[in-house]
């Protein structure tokens, strides 16, 4: 990262501490990696708690206490959803669907879809935007699979 992009992002200077406490997470688990390979290669028995330790406690922990502010955002407004979805007993549709969305047309630009495939795609995500349209179309898809090994069965007799 450039010198005048860490400046616009409030960060200054690149002393040592400031570049150790950027790349904190990624140093982090860089550590957390080593000990676990380490104590599985030397036939410790704990390496998989030390994995699972390091993973979900200690990487998350040091990404929360020593990311960046966009990052402490995005985790702080992800738990904050979270909660409130909890609360409310309302999912928020508009955010997965919208990032779903944004992802489906990135896809389609790239070229990686069809346009059928794009269309297709673009319909079972308008009619599962709700969890009642999501189990609805479930349902239906459960039973066109049934009608078709009904329609094999037949026709293999």
């Amino acid at each position: 990262m450039k010198r005048s992009e860490r400046a616009g992002r409030g960060t200054g200077g690149g002393g040592p501490w400031t570049r150790l406490r950027e790349n904190a997470t990624g140093i982090t688990s860089l550590l957390v990696t080593a000990f676990w390979l380490g104590a599985m290669f030397t036939g410790q028995d704990w390496w998989l708690a030390a994995l699972l330790v390091g993973y979900v406690a200690i990487v998350p922990l040091v990404a929360i206490l020593f990311g960046d502010e966009d990052d402490r955002r995005e985790w702080a407004a992800e738990s904050l959803s979270a909660d409130t979805a909890e609360t409310d007993g309302e999912p928020e549709p508009t955010d997965s669907t919208t990032d779903a969305l944004e992802t489906l047309r990135e896809r389609y630009a790239a070229g990686e879809l069809t346009d059928e495939q794009f269309e297709r795609k673009l319909e079972r995500l308008l009619d599962t935007e709700t969890l009642e349209g999501a189990q609805e179309w479930a349902q239906n898809r459960e039973q066109e699979r049934a009608d078709d090994r009904n329609r094999d069965l037949e026709y293999d007799r």
